[in-house]
């Protein structure tokens, strides 16, 4: 499944309603670390059908990340049920990345 990308405009039908588990990662183009956990999440969405993977650029979204509180990026957020049920601050190896869907 490709990567969708989130905006307040479409947040709500595409994460709070969704039938799936959703994965946000919480990013920019100027941020390395970002850069780095990109083709992770990236393989995440083309390997688990199961889970929806959306990626919201904090430049061009500031609503979201404040909403959030997202004060460091890489962050990755967590919703299953329109609930936010996992999160994580940092790039971190695809295991870990996997492992915050086992919620």
């Amino acid at each position: 499944m490709s990567v969708v990308t989130i905006t307040k405009e479409n947040f709500a039908s595409e994460v709070l309603q969704s039938s799936k588990p959703v994965l946000l990662d919480f990013w920019a183009t100027w941020c390395g670390p970002c850069r780095m956990l990109s083709p992770i999440v990236d393989q995440v969405a083309e390997e688990r059908p199961d889970v929806k993977v959306g990626k919201v650029n904090v430049d061009e979204q500031p609503e979201l990340a404040g909403q959030f509180g997202v004060m460091s990026i890489p962050t990755l957020l967590v919703f299953k049920d329109g609930k936010l049920v996992n999160q994580s601050v940092g790039s971190r190896p695809k295991a870990g990345v996997l492992a915050l869907l086992d919620v």
